[in-house]
Parts: structure tokens; sequence; C-alpha cells
């Protein structure tokens, strides 16, 4: 063999040894900086109050502090599909993923595809949602709110934190089923959903719980909640489980990074933010917001979205929202 061939294979072994080696050190050294969270939401709304509890809880786990980017707009949608076509999947950027991420492939046309562009890490939580008014507004319980929107079509107006979010599918699925005609107006989230019914400029609010301390305050009424059980915070409101309606809705959310991400690296970040959900501070504030822990590990996290994206294509069917 010549010399040339030798340097030849020479070259090439040493570039089978670099590959072999270099993703189990890139694992290995990880984390080395800082991860960012993006938060597809303004700052203040109760999934950024509890995802800042969870990035300070994990950031004692992972080694490295865990910092909060605030990306909302889309529904939820901007910060999720954002990173799926600019970061790389290197761990040191992942995101909430909002249901709405399964839900716009089914309702526009859309940059990401939710079973191939993202690396699902964790399942988190779910919402608290409910339906606020004005504390002086005209209708004490949830049946007269209903009764009032039934004889005044077009006059309700509501509050979500978007078009297509599960606040917005569930009142309309709600309005559907019981002829109901009311109008969303879309917004960034809760940080302007509550101002919107404290200034009159909405009828109500359909949200998660950022608007938990206007309603203890007296300055907001809490009409209705969608969970299976009665919160303990508000045990006098009722569910529309409760009022017969076979409602439950709670958007459950986890966090996922871009597409081709080392498992190795998958797996560190999801230990740390197991950890994380388990400590005391992030477990007080998910009480303080009425959300209760869901966790599902990776694997079943991959298994559950796969499911969702069926179960949100079906919803978008029935409210006639699939595109033509």
């Amino acid at each position: 063999m010549n010399s040339k061939k030798q340097r030849g294979f020479l070259f090439l072994g040493m570039v089978m040894v670099l590959f072999i080696f270099t993703i189990p050190v890139m694992a290995a050294e990880f984390p080395g900086k800082p991860v960012t969270l993006i938060v597809p939401w303004p700052p203040g709304g109760s999934t950024d109050v509890a995802m800042r509890a969870l990035a300070e809880a994990t950031s004692k786990h992972l080694g490295q502090p865990v910092v909060v980017a605030n990306k909302p707009g889309g529904s939820g949608t901007v910060g999720g599909a954002t990173m799926a076509a600019t970061a790389k999947p290197d761990g040191y950027t992942v995101a909430q993923i909002p249901i709405t991420i399964f839900r716009f492939p089914h309702m526009m046309k859309v940059t990401w595809d939710p079973l191939k562009d993202f690396t699902y890490i964790i399942h988190l939580t779910g919402y608290t949602f409910g339906v606020v008014v004005k504390a002086d507004a005209p209708w004490e319980t949830w049946t007269d709110f209903v009764a009032y929107a039934k004889a005044n079509p077009g006059k309700v107006t509501y509050a979500t934190p978007g078009a297509g979010t599960t606040l917005h599918i569930t009142m309309e699925m709600f309005a559907l089923k019981q002829g109901i005609k009311w109008i969303q107006v879309p917004m960034k989230g809760g940080a302007e959903t509550t101002p919107a019914v404290l200034g009159g400029h909405v009828t109500a609010t359909a949200d998660s719980t950022g608007w938990a301390p206007q309603v203890d305050a007296g300055q907001l009424r809490l009409l209705v909640t969608w969970g299976n059980q009665r919160t303990k915070r508000w045990p006098q409101v009722p569910t529309l489980k409760d009022l017969g309606y076979g409602i439950v809705s709670n958007s459950p959310f986890g966090l996922a990074g871009p597409k081709g991400m080392d498992p190795k690296v998958v797996k560190i970040l999801h230990d740390a933010f197991k950890k994380g959900m388990e400590d005391p501070a992030y477990l007080s504030m998910l009480d303080k917001l009425d959300m209760e822990p869901f966790y599902k590990n990776s694997e079943d996290y991959i298994k559950y979205v796969k499911e969702m994206v069926e179960v949100e294509k079906e919803n978008v069917e029935k409210l006639g929202l699939k595109p033509r």
C-alpha cells in the first residue's frame, strides 16, 4: 500500500473516531451555559408566573440558570415556531408547548409540523380555566349569563388569549351546542384580558387564573370553571361538568426543544425539570394558580402528542374551522 493510500485511511480513521466520541462528550459537558426557556405568552400571566417558578427551581438541579424569554403572539405558537425554525438542537433552547401547536396545523398553513419539528422533553401541567365578569355585572351565575347571551345574540363579547386557543375553542363549542352567538375578542394573554374586563371593554373573559387576584379582591366575579372538579380556592363556583354540560377543558402543556436533539441531553433536561416539578416552591406556585402537576416522561409525552393532534383535528372540523 502506497503512502498516499495510508494517509487516506489514517485520515478516515481519525474522522470516524471523532464522530464516535463527539456526541458523548457533548452530552457529558451539557449544560455548559444557561438554558433559555421560551414562554410564548406576555409577562405577568399565569403561564409566565408558573414557568418562572419552574425555571428557578430547575436551575438548582441543572447546574446552570434557566432563563425565561417571553415571545408572545399567535395564540402561543410564535415561541415554539420560532424555536423550531431557528434554534440549534443543542439543548440550550426549549419552549413551553401550548395545545395550539397541535391545533393550528389543522386550521391554517403553518411553518411547523408538531410531529416532526420538535423534541418532546417533559409534560408538566394544565390550567384552571374560568369565565369572569365585572363584580357589578347583572349576572350572578353562569346560568344567568348563558340565558342573557341566548336572548341577546351578538351582544356578549369575551376576551381570550388568542384566536384558536383552548379558551376560544371551548367557548365556541359551548355556543354551538347551546345555540348562542357571542363574539370573541382575541388578545395576547392574561395581562391584557383581565384589564379588558375591568375596563368594561369586553363583557367577560375566558382565561386561566391570571384573574384570581381581582376575583379575590371582589373586583371580578367568577361564574364557572372548566375542570373535572371544583377548585380548592373557589369551591362555591360550579364547573361546566357540575352544571350538566359534560365539558372538561384544561389545555395541558409541556416542554420541547427543536428536532434532532441528542437523547442524552434530553434526559439531562428531563431529569432536571422533573426535580424542578417536585420543588416545594414550584408546587406552592401551582397551588396558588390552581394548577395541578400532570407529569409525563419523554416517551409518554410523545405518545400523548400524537393523540392530541388527532383530537384537535376533530375539534377543528366540528367547529368548521378547517380551511376549504
